[in-house]
């Protein structure tokens, strides 16, 4: 029998990102991945400090794979091309992986968010949305558009929150691509003044 490989954090940030996947982020747990890879709890803390802190490392793997997926999709792309870019990839992220998806949106101390990806996914979902022109405050406004219309969209549709439509009606990868065109338009109109509403 070939020797067990020796734990590791990244080897735990590993295995916890598949049990995510298997049984959904919120069971990923000390003892739950103890069990996984065969060993007692006690040796998992020689590389980990807690449940909070394996959350964050699923987390931390679950954001650098989805930017990496993000960044893969939009090379050569831009316009509504970049756009649907970084949807698709969170929308097709969140398909094959639901408990790293879960684990994406996993809320981390600040700390642990500027050391992870996170910050190069978002720079990447800015850099899409400045080639529309846009520039602060604008830009985090489409930035958090972008992020809670792809999120909210996801979520729905893996929950089966579109399996009750009507035969008649556009089956769900109409209304993404509607979507995207929505978005589209919407950033390319000229925004708003802001200030009081008269």
């Amino acid at each position: 029998m070939a020797p067990r490989a020796p734990l590791t954090a990244a080897r735990l940030a590993r295995a916890g990102a598949e049990l995510a996947d298997e049984v959904g982020f919120d069971a990923v747990t000390p003892a739950a991945l103890a069990r996984r890879v065969g060993v007692r709890p006690p040796s998992l803390y020689a590389h980990v400090r807690d449940a909070d802190d394996l959350r964050a490392r699923v987390a931390g793997l679950a954001l650098a794979e989805l930017a990496d997926a993000v960044a893969e999709r939009l090379a050569g792309v831009s316009g509504r091309d970049a756009l649907a870019a970084v949807a698709d990839a969170h929308r097709d992220y969140a398909r094959a992986h639901p408990g790293r998806w879960q684990a994406t949106r996993h809320r981390v101390d600040h700390a642990t968010a500027l050391a992870g990806a996170g910050p190069r996914l978002a720079g990447l979902m800015r850099a899409v949305l400045r080639g529309y022109g846009l520039a602060e405050p604008d830009t985090t406004h489409a930035v958090r558009l972008l992020g809670a219309t792809v999120a909210g969209f996801v979520d729905l549709e893996a929950a089966g929150g579109f399996a009750h439509s009507g035969p008649d009606l556009p089956d769900a990868d109409a209304s993404w691509t509607w979507t995207l065109d929505a978005l589209h338009g919407a950033l390319t109109r000229p925004l708003p003044e802001t200030g009081d509403t008269p």
